[in-house]
């Protein structure tokens, strides 16, 4: 089954960038493998997988030091400033980052193992009030330019989550957004070249609004069981 699905979900992606006139060498998929087991990763590493992502620090220091595969992990959920500690050595990526004070502390832990750790900005683009994310495109330049002055921080890109909605035009318009902001921001001189949107629901019209990561746990894995 997981071999399986894989391939459809490489497939579909596939096939919406060959509409869409993207290539699909600018997609990486970032296989969301939170309450999965040490096996089903290593599985899905072997059926051709490398990027996962994980929601929990704790989960994904245990994971990184126990699977040794070649794979990059991605820290995509929400992070606590006395979370850090645990993701420092383990993610290539931290997706999820809010705050000059969590940047700081992100830039402080890097900075004790000689690291320049990448990182993109959560962006809340609806109105959901369970979301994450700085809110005002000064926010985002400011966090941006905080980001810059220290030494042990690379900011490669932005990250949203689009509104849980059947909704199309309000999902489309969230990521079109981001998009929009990245494409300001590096007007302006800078040089970000990701973006972080698109989950199983939306990542078609995410990839459509140019998306360069796409972060897909059920397509891949089936329902979770949290259990």
């Amino acid at each position: 089954m997981l071999e399986n699905n894989i391939k459809i979900v490489i497939d579909k992606i596939q096939n919406v960038c060959f509409r869409s006139g993207r290539n699909f060498s600018d997609i990486n998929l970032i296989a969301v493998s939170k309450t999965q087991s040490i096996e089903i990763i290593s599985d899905a590493f072997n059926y051709g997988l490398i990027n996962f992502g994980e929601n929990k620090a704790q989960e994904l220091k245990q994971k990184a030091e126990q699977i040794k595969l070649n794979l990059i992990w991605h820290f995509i959920g929400h992070l606590q400033t006395n979370k850090v500690k645990y993701v420092i050595n383990h993610a290539e990526y931290i997706h999820s980052v809010d705050s000059k004070k969590l940047a700081d502390e992100i830039n402080t832990k890097a900075e004790k193992i000689n690291k320049l750790q990448k990182i993109l900005l959560e962006v809340k683009t609806s109105d959901e009030e369970s979301k994450f994310g700085l809110q005002t495109e000064e926010q985002v330049f400011e966090l941006i330019e905080f980001c810059k002055s220290k030494k042990n921080l690379e900011v490669v890109g932005l990250m949203t989550m689009a509104p849980f909605t059947e909704d199309e035009i309000s999902i489309r318009k969230s990521f079109s957004n981001l998009r929009m902001l990245k494409d300001k921001i590096n007007s302006c001189g800078h040089n970000l070249k990701e973006l972080s949107m698109g989950m199983t629901n939306d990542f078609e019209i995410a990839i459509e609004e140019g998306s360069t990561m796409l972060r897909i746990g059920t397509a891949i894995f089936g329902e979770r069981n949290y259990n």
